[in-house]
């Protein structure tokens, strides 16, 4: 069986926690590839996550929920072991936001508040050029942020990029995984969408002042979508090439 074989009908695994954060542009990229939505924290939607090696790659989205609360927050803790299985397998994941945080997590690191939200379009800077996603952009490009929270690097990860106020802003995990707090995938209707959600608006007004939606939408219209299509094509490419062990071989290792 060829490696491209090995992933005809392997869905790619999106998991989303909550409705006004989708992948909207990184799906672009896989106009090939059958999706799979799962809703962790919507039980009328689906919430139990695949096997691993059923999928020819994760996308782990961003949203409000803390990867500390996995104590009391059974999705978090579900997802953050389905993350370490996935490690273990090299299945490819990309991770946003708290979907970075899930993925350092489940790789051992701290996640801890940040001094301040970091919110609106401000530059990352690529410190792995060579870096098989983001180092075509290398030195530096203009991105969205909106967390509050920040980690440590994990053990073994390769710190790719980091802003003024956050020193790991993506790092990769293997030559398999990665792990971004910033949104490539915001373009102008995506952040209209984000403008409608109550709790998304109050954290801007809080961060960014009474101007916040002029700021935003000018950072947002700045942006280049053929820079975050760049990076989300080379993932789908990595994730179609792959070669991930079937269920049987992997019951065998276990």
């Amino acid at each position: 069986m060829t490696t491209a074989d090995a992933h005809d009908g392997r869905p790619l695994l999106v998991v989303q926690h909550v409705p006004w954060e989708g992948p909207h542009l990184i799906l672009d990229s896989f106009l090939d590839a059958v999706v799979e939505v799962r809703h962790t924290f919507d039980k009328d939607c689906g919430t139990e996550l695949p096997d691993p090696t059923t999928v020819r790659g994760a996308i782990f989205m961003g949203g409000p929920m803390s990867v500390n609360d996995a104590d009391t927050l059974q999705p978090i803790a579900d997802e953050i072991a389905w993350l370490q299985e996935a490690l273990r397998l090299e299945v490819p994941v990309l991770g946003i936001c708290l979907g970075a945080q899930l993925l350092a997590k489940a790789a051992g690191a701290a996640i801890a508040p940040a001094p301040h939200p970091e919110i609106g379009v401000s530059p990352v800077m690529i410190t792995d050029p060579h870096d098989p996603l983001i180092g075509r952009l290398a030195p530096r490009t203009d991105a969205m942020h909106w967390h509050g929270e920040q980690f440590t690097l994990p053990a073994g990860a390769v710190a790719v990029a980091h802003s003024a106020q956050t020193d790991v802003q993506m790092f990769r995990i293997g030559t398999h995984a990665w792990g971004m707090l910033f949104h490539l995938e915001v373009d102008n209707d995506l952040l209209e969408v984000w403008l409608g959600e109550p709790s998304m608006t109050a954290d801007a007004q809080r961060a960014l002042g009474n101007d916040y939606r002029e700021t935003l939408r000018s950072g947002v219209a700045a942006l280049c979508p053929q820079t975050a299509s760049a990076v989300f094509d080379q993932f789908a490419k990595y994730c179609a090439q792959r070669n991930i062990p079937s269920a049987a071989v992997a019951g065998e290792t276990m």
